[in-house]
């Protein structure tokens, strides 16, 4: 029996699949965040963390950020997929590696009831070079989803995850089911209870009901 549903957030509610690559693209810096986005994403992301926020960015103008916040859109049938959920009275979260900033739009528009997300600090209109990441590598999200369902007192079978990428794997291996959303993750995709290729979120409420 389903209890929770939870939700990557890049490409799987808003419509980018990297938030933090976007943002290197309005701040100018996405040559050098690419390349170590690359190389540290899935090997060091303490690392990729020093070498972006604490080096790239600190002290650069937030307003590019707070436009990416407000101005990035959702995916086709989001709003129509958690009005169905709260309707069935199924727990929701969103954990993600993206901003919480970008979590708490969707927790506001949306009624999610548990956001997990990085937060990029901010102070008097600057980036402080200071970031703040209970999401990480692939073993954060399990990890959070296993202290969830301690606090609701359910068990990891009872869980939906869907996800698109290889940081949801190690959550993927643990919950009852797992929708792969338009991935490009092979690996992902084999260990996915079900698939779906296709930009509308509708698209999973078959692998739920």
């Amino acid at each position: 029996m389903v209890k929770l549903i939870c939700f990557d957030m890049d490409g799987v509610i808003f419509e980018h699949r990297n938030f933090w690559l976007e943002l290197h693209k309005a701040l100018g810096t996405l040559e050098e965040g690419t390349r170590l986005t690359k190389r540290y994403l899935h090997s060091d992301y303490g690392k990729l963390v020093e070498e972006v926020v604490h080096k790239l960015w600190k002290g650069k103008d937030a307003a590019p950020y707070y436009r990416l916040i407000q101005h990035i859109n959702y995916l086709p049938g989001v709003k129509e997929v958690f009005q169905e959920i709260k309707n069935r009275d199924y727990l929701t979260a969103i954990i993600s590696s993206g901003p919480i900033d970008l979590a708490r739009r969707a927790q506001h528009d949306l009624g999610v009831d548990f956001v997990y997300a990085n937060e990029l600090v901010i102070d008097r209109g600057r980036i402080t070079g200071e970031f703040l990441w209970p999401v990480g590598g692939k073993e954060k999200k399990a990890a959070i989803i296993q202290h969830l369902c301690l606090d609701l007192g359910i068990k990891p079978a009872e869980v939906v995850f869907v996800g698109d990428a290889d940081i949801d794997l190690e959550a993927f291996r643990l919950v009852g089911r797992s929708i792969s959303f338009n991935s490009k993750s092979k690996e992902l995709d084999r260990a996915a209870t079900h698939k779906v290729k296709d930009h509308d979120l509708r698209k999973i409420l078959r692998f739920i009901n």
